[in-house]
């Protein structure tokens, strides 16, 4: 329960700091299509529906700009998830099979995202 309520106020964070500038893509859907990532990434459970959602969220960042904002996203939620295991998470992309031009890591930059 306290991390659903953690996850929550991140999401709401997110959005009203991506808000104002008018992007295609919100931390709110980056948030919701990783969501069911975040047990696998902490160790509790298998990959599952995870894909999907990383899959989903892929064909949503078609610009650099929301490429951009999905990275701060992640970025953002990877240092707010308690116990992520951060080989797990670097290696999400490979597992389900896709590529994204930026590592998922805490340490990311995303300003050299293109």
């Amino acid at each position: 329960m306290e991390i659903d309520s953690k996850i929550l106020c991140f999401v709401v964070l997110c959005m009203v700091i991506v808000a104002p500038h008018a992007e295609a893509i919100s931390c709110g859907q980056v948030s919701s299509s990783l969501a069911p990532c975040i047990p696998y990434l902490q160790g509790r459970g298998p990959l599952g529906g995870c894909c999907g959602g990383v899959k989903s969220l892929l064909a949503a960042t078609k610009t650099r700009a929301d490429r951009r904002t999905a990275c701060t996203c992640i970025k953002s939620a990877a240092n707010a998830v308690k116990g992520l295991d951060t080989a797990r998470a670097s290696g999400l992309p490979r597992a389900c099979g896709v590529n994204i031009p930026y590592d998922i890591s805490p340490s990311v930059d995303c300003s050299r995202v293109q």
